[in-house]
């Protein structure tokens, strides 16, 4: 359930660009969003920093995309999202000598200090890999092209989290207790 919910606004604005154009679906994809959050916050009590940060994105960029009538909006907020998580990421680690990703799953995961220290740079690469992508999409390729990244594009989360976690498998302990 949570997997659908995770990907219910996105579903959504790609059958809105679908049958209508990229002004409904940037309309639809700002209401499934504000309702995505509501579901979230009702059921958690809380908003992660990153859903916070996603819906402020999203109607922020949206409603440039509405009121100016102008696409590139919409558009290039994955950048903007993707290039602000890598600098907080990096300034955090390399300026304040902060893990953030150990400070936000350090409860759930015991890892070694090396590990969560490269989880976090291959965070921070990973963003910068996605920012500069969705940047060259936008800008070089039309707007249903783009869309259509959007969608097809989720392989690239999909890769990395699990890859992500086959990196971090041999460090988890086990519940079980030896035979």
């Amino acid at each position: 359930m949570k997997v659908l919910l995770d990907f219910f606004p996105i579903l959504l604005f790609f059958g809105a660009f679908k049958l209508y154009d990229i002004y409904t679906a940037t309309g639809v994809l700002m209401a499934a969003t504000v309702l995505q959050m509501g579901i979230v916050w009702f059921n958690e009590r809380r908003l992660a920093p990153i859903q916070k940060a996603t819906l402020v994105l999203i109607l922020l960029f949206g409603s440039l995309t509405l009121l100016l009538h102008d696409d590139r909006f919409i558009k290039w907020k994955p950048t903007v999202l993707y290039g602000a998580m890598a600098v907080a990421l990096a300034v955090a680690l390399w300026v304040f000598k902060k893990n953030f990703l150990k400070m936000l799953l350090g409860a759930q995961l015991d890892l070694p200090v090396p590990v969560w220290t490269r989880l976090n740079v291959a965070w921070i690469a990973y963003c910068v890999f996605m920012a500069a992508i969705n940047g060259y999409v936008a800008a070089y390729f039309s707007t249903e092209a783009w869309v259509d990244f959007k969608l097809w594009g989720y392989v690239f989360p999909i890769v990395f989290l699990v890859a992500q976690g086959l990196y971090i498998s041999p460090y988890l302990k086990s519940d079980k207790p030896a035979a």
